[in-house]
This record gives C-alpha cells, sequence and structure tokens, in this order.
C-alpha cells in the first residue's frame, strides 16, 4: 500500500469518528433524550474548553517526549472506549463529563493528524505543499460518509452513532500504530518559558488596536461558527411533529440533507484565493460574515416542502459562511504578525474563535432559547431562533465594516495553500 494511499485512510478515518456524531447529537440529546437547550449547551460546550486545553500540551509532548503517530493512537484508543459508555448514560450531567473526557483526547488529535501527516510526507521525500491538500480532502470526505451512515443506519436519534464512532475510532488507534516512525523534534527551546510553549506570549498582539478589534470580532463570530452544527439536524428532525412534513425526505434524511454543508465546503475553500486577489482579507470576512445572515435566514423561512429550496442554499452558503472566514483570517493573521510569533498567533486566532467564542456561543445560545423561543406547548420557535442568529450576525458585520480597517495588498495573497 502506497504512503498517500495510508494517509488518506488516517485523515478519512480522522472525521469519519467525528462525523458519526457530532452533527446528530443534539437530535440524540433533545429529540431522542428530552433534555433541554441549557442541557445540550452545557455537553456542546465541551468541544471549546478542550480546544483551549489540550492542543498545545499534546503538541508539547509530540515536540518533546513521544512520536507523535504513538501519541495520536493511544489519544483516538482512549477517545474509542470513552465514546463506548455514552450510550448508557441517561443523565445530561454525567454526560457532560463522559463527552468532556472523549474531546480531551479527539480535539489535539485534529493538529496531531496534520503533523503526522506532514512529517510522513518530509520524511520521505513529498512535498508538503504538492501532495498535503488532496489527501486532507478525504477528511471531509470521511465527515460526510460517517454523517450519511449515522443517519441510513438509523442511528441519528439513538446510541448507536457513538457505538460507530468508537469501534473505528479504536481502530484508526491500533491503525496508527503501523504508520511510519514520527519521532520528537525537540522544536522547543530549552529558555523558553511556559507561557511562550503554549503560544501565550501573543496576547501582546492586544495592544495593537487593528489586531486587538480583529481578535475580538473573532470571538464574536465564533459564536455563530457552530450554531447550526449544534442545532441544524435536531431542527430539521424536528419537522416531524407537524402532520404534512412527518413522511418527508428532510425529516427522513435530515443528516444527508446537513452534509450539503460539508460538500460545500470542499467546493467554496477552492473558490478562496481568487475572492481573496480581487477583493481582499477585509470583504472576503465580510462576505463570510453576511452569509452567516444568510445561513440562518434561510433556516428560519425554509420548510421540507415549498420551503425546501431555502433549507438547501443554507446549506449550500454554509461553505462560504464557514471557510471564507477561518482561511481569510489566517491569512490575515499570518500577513500581519511578526515572524517570531507568527505561530502562536495562529493559536491565539484559534483560540478565540474555536475556544471562547464557540464556547460563548453554545453557552448563551442554550440559554437564550430556553428563557425566550419555547412556545406553551413546550415546541421550540425554531423561526424566531433562527432570525436572532441572523440578526446577531448582521450586527457584528456592520460592526465589522465600519470600526476594522484594512487596506486590500493584493501582492500579500499570492499563494494560497490549504
Amino acid at each position: 500500500m502506497s504512503l498517500k494511499i495510508r494517509l488518506i485512510i488516517m485523515n478519512f478515518l480522522q472525521f469519519y469518528v467525528w462525523g458519526a456524531w457530532l452533527i446528530t447529537i443534539g437530535t440524540y440529546c433533545m429529540n431522542g433524550k428530552g433534555w433541554s437547550f441549557p442541557q445540550f449547551g452545557a455537553i456542546f460546550s465541551t468541544l471549546a474548553l478542550s480546544s483551549l486545553i489540550m492542543p498545545a500540551l499534546v503538541g508539547i509532548i509530540a515536540d518533546k517526549w513521544m512520536n507523535s503517530e504513538r501519541l495520536y493512537g493511544l489519544l483516538h484508543i482512549f477517545y474509542g472506549i470513552i465514546l463506548f459508555f455514552v450510550p448508557n448514560v441517561d443523565n445530561p450531567d454525567t454526560l457532560y463529563y463522559i463527552i468532556f473526557a472523549a474531546m480531551l483526547c479527539y480535539m489535539p488529535t485534529i493538529s496531531l493528524t496534520n503533523s503526522t501527516s506532514y512529517s510522513i510526507l518530509k520524511n520521505n521525500g513529498y512535498d508538503v505543499v504538492k501532495d498535503f491538500p488532496p489527501i486532507r480532502v478525504w477528511g471531509t470526505i470521511g465527515f460526510i460518509a460517517a454523517m450519511w451512515v449515522t443517519n441510513i443506519s438509523g442511528s441519528k436519534d439513538n446510541g448507536n452513532q457513538f457505538y460507530i464512532a468508537s469501534i473505528v475510532a479504536v481502530l484508526l488507534g491500533i491503525y496508527a500504530f503501523t504508520l511510519p516512525k514520527c519521532p520528537p523534534q525537540k522544536s522547543i527551546s530549552k529558555n523558553a518559558s511556559i507561557l511562550e510553549q503554549l503560544g501565550l506570549n501573543a496576547f501582546k498582539l492586544f495592544g495593537n488596536y487593528k489586531m486587538a478589534l480583529f481578535f475580538i470580532f473573532s470571538m464574536f463570530l465564533g459564536a455563530a461558527l457552530q450554531l447550526t452544527n449544534m442545532y441544524g439536524d435536531a431542527y430539521l428532525d424536528g419537522f416531524k411533529e407537524i402532520p404534512k412534513y412527518t413522511d418527508s425526505f428532510v425529516v427522513k434524511y435530515s443528516t444527508i440533507i446537513m452534509s450539503i454543508s460539508q460538500i460545500s465546503e470542499t467546493v467554496f475553500i477552492l473558490t478562496i484565493p481568487f475572492f481573496l486577489k480581487k477583493f481582499g482579507i477585509k470583504k472576503v470576512m465580510l462576505f463570510s460574515m453576511f452569509a452567516w445572515v444568510l445561513r440562518f435566514g434561510f433556516f428560519a423561512y425554509g420548510n421540507p416542502t415549498d420551503g425546501l429550496w431555502m433549507i438547501i442554499a443554507s446549506c449550500i452558503i454554509y461553505g462560504m459562511a464557514f471557510d471564507f472566514f477561518n482561511i481569510s483570517g489566517s491569512l490575515f493573521v499570518e500577513t500581519s504578525t511578526d515572524t517570531s510569533i507568527r505561530s502562536s498567533a495562529q493559536g491565539l486566532f484559534m483560540m478565540m474563535t474555536n475556544g471562547i467564542g464557540a464556547f460563548l456561543g453554545t453557552k448563551v445560545s442554550s440559554w437564550m432559547i430556553a428563557s425566550f423561543f419555547i412556545l406553551e406547548n413546550g415546541n421550540s420557535d425554531w423561526k424566531g431562533i433562527w432570525l436572532s442568529f441572523a440578526i446577531y450576525s448582521a450586527i457584528i458585520g456592520l460592526l465589522f465594516a465600519v470600526f476594522f480597517k484594512h487596506k486590500h495588498e493584493a501582492d500579500q495573497i499570492k499563494n494560497i495553500h490549504h
């Protein structure tokens, strides 16, 4: 088996074991178990909390003490074992700690799979810039495949989705031990402080007005990035409570419908170089912010029959909404910070979006829904929920347009590789 095929398998399974339940855990918790929005929001917030804690720590271990492929394998085995216990949990407070433990193991493997792939490719004479993107795209395909398996197997509202992820994660962990060796590089300076090792020295960027604004807006938009992953499948599945929609394709295959969002990502990511060169980073980020307005707005007015086109359009626009911000934002950091703290600055960007922003988004949105958008009959006012998210995104976009000043310089954007 060729080296590239082996890495494709690793990347495919890396996101398969997440996609099997990430989009459907809301359906499982709220529609299957009947738990409240705040209870589910607390469980989902563990993704953000673990993103704050683990990736940097695991990165230090891989840099200094342990082969990255072994560490990667062990984390997936632990992740799979923990997920195996999820279907037997009937208490949301207990599930919070179990999912938190699983996320502490899984979240650092996202960066580890990249660094391990880079190391193996470099050690075997491959061009990482040329050869890694066609390998990485199989991760998104794995995520989509897992969503389809969960939906078609009838597992979207029950615990089987976690068994699917658990078994494959353990197999992935064992498979990782067969990969070429990736020994520690010991790249961190012995004289570096713990703050430097954790990337916290990048916090001095908050002393720069423009960078501070960028990170603050990143946090606020980060609050919106996971909302449709949290609630989207539960929202579509909830149409079954309305008699005329009970047997619709959308209700039966809600997870497959949601997978259009991930398919869209793979398409829009290819258009980013053109948009960045043509419009510049600020405008591309604004496109993202107002794409979120459409993403939520289409969901608000869509339905499984005559409004199906709006649900489909919402899923398609997700690719622009998600990718345009993450990649253009990363490029802004790359072109606006000193080389000595560039990696730390990228870590800070991810922490503000996927860490602090995502945590606030999950906690505040679940509280807001429970407080203002539960109808007298106990059903959720999904139209009001999605419209409130759309208004929030519009406000962030308008404020960003007014306060964030950035001149487009085409020569900054010559080569973009993903």
